[in-house]
């Protein structure tokens, strides 16, 4: 992988700095697409059968389409998440596969927080409320939201991601934690106080539950009606992870019997959310267009994390945070050894 090739091939996808994009200077030639639909798809493959490179966002690739790239060494996804990507075909052609962690971590908290907070203190319905003319008296108990301090919050998955959120309830708001993992977390429980739970015992104690998991085959539907059923009926759903983690039709049920009190949503099943959606139209649910990282700042530090792994790639440096290292590996040291 690191023979000099001039210039290297890339495509970009979505949008990157003029800083960013000098960053390819002297070394390749871009093919930059804003976005890719339909009415470009031709001129995207036509751009992809010749790179060596890709990098964006939210990139939807197939094994067809990688069949159509045979110069694709790396492919740089500004994103923490690959589950969009076929990793096992990326792999068995030897192609690398970088993500964007680390960077997205506190922002990606911070909204779990936000979405904590809006959904114990009701915080859209009752701006709704005021905006709409609702508000003609002193508002009584049935506006009445809940308390976030002291609450217990449940992280089910105790990642990065799900430590700052917890660092945030303990430190902050005086919560007792609770997580899961698939193993124990000992800084996290010295420094918070956190308890290791299975899923089951933590959905029965926890009053607020963040879901920060990964997307995969053992997470697929985790949270599904027989889960729901284990919470309190006091309790409140955060998602933060994605969509397809939770069965949304359980959770619709669940949510319109008071089986929990309410959900904060920044990730759903389908993206964007449906206009007919349930979900958008229920008082007791605060949903966002999948913002967890969406903040000038960490787009752009997600972005010249790929950039970065783009550029190491291709000139033999080496990526900062590849998904598939072994491809790395394998690759860099056939290219030393030649």
């Amino acid at each position: 992988m690191a023979e000099q090739i001039k210039p290297w091939r890339i495509v970009a996808v979505r949008r990157l700095s003029e800083a960013q994009l000098e960053a390819f200077s002297g070394m390749a030639e871009v093919d930059y697409f804003e976005d890719v639909d339909a009415s470009n798809h031709a001129d995207f493959m036509a751009a992809l059968s010749k790179a060596h490179g890709l990098i964006g966002g939210k990139l939807e690739l197939s094994e067809a389409m990688l069949a159509k790239a045979p110069a694709l060494r790396v492919v740089a996804t500004i994103s923490v998440g690959y589950d969009h990507l076929p990793l096992e075909a990326l792999s068995r052609r030897g192609i690398l596969l970088c993500n964007t962690p680390d960077v997205l971590t506190e922002t990606t908290a911070d909204t779990a927080f936000a979405l904590i907070m809006a959904t114990q203190r009701r915080l859209v319905e009752l701006s709704n409320l005021v905006r709409d003319g609702g508000w003609q008296a002193h508002i009584g108990p049935e506006y009445f939201g809940v308390d976030v301090h002291g609450k217990t919050l449940g992280i089910v998955g105790a990642g990065r991601i799900g430590a700052a959120i917890a660092r945030r309830g303990a430190l902050g708001f005086g919560m007792p934690i609770l997580y899961t993992a698939a193993s124990p977390k000992p800084a996290l429980e010295q420094e918070l106080g956190a308890q290791r739970r299975d899923l089951e015992a933590l959905l029965a104690q926890a009053d607020i539950v963040c879901l920060s998991v990964p997307y995969n085959a053992d997470t697929h539907h985790l949270i599904d009606a027989d889960a729901l059923s284990l919470m309190k009926p006091t309790a409140a759903l955060v998602n933060v992870a994605r969509g397809k983690v939770v069965d949304e039709p359980a959770l619709i049920e669940a949510l319109r019997r008071g089986r929990i009190r309410a959900a904060g949503l920044d990730v759903f099943a389908e993206e964007p959310l449906p206009a007919d959606s349930p979900l958008s139209a229920m008082d007791n649910v605060v949903v966002a267009p999948h913002i967890g990282s969406a903040t000038h700042e960490t787009r752009d530090a997600m972005a010249q994390l790929a950039v970065d792994n783009l550029v190491g790639a291709l000139v033999g440096s080496g990526p900062l945070t590849p998904v598939n290292e072994d491809v790395w590996r394998r690759t860099f040291s056939e290219a030393q050894e030649t």
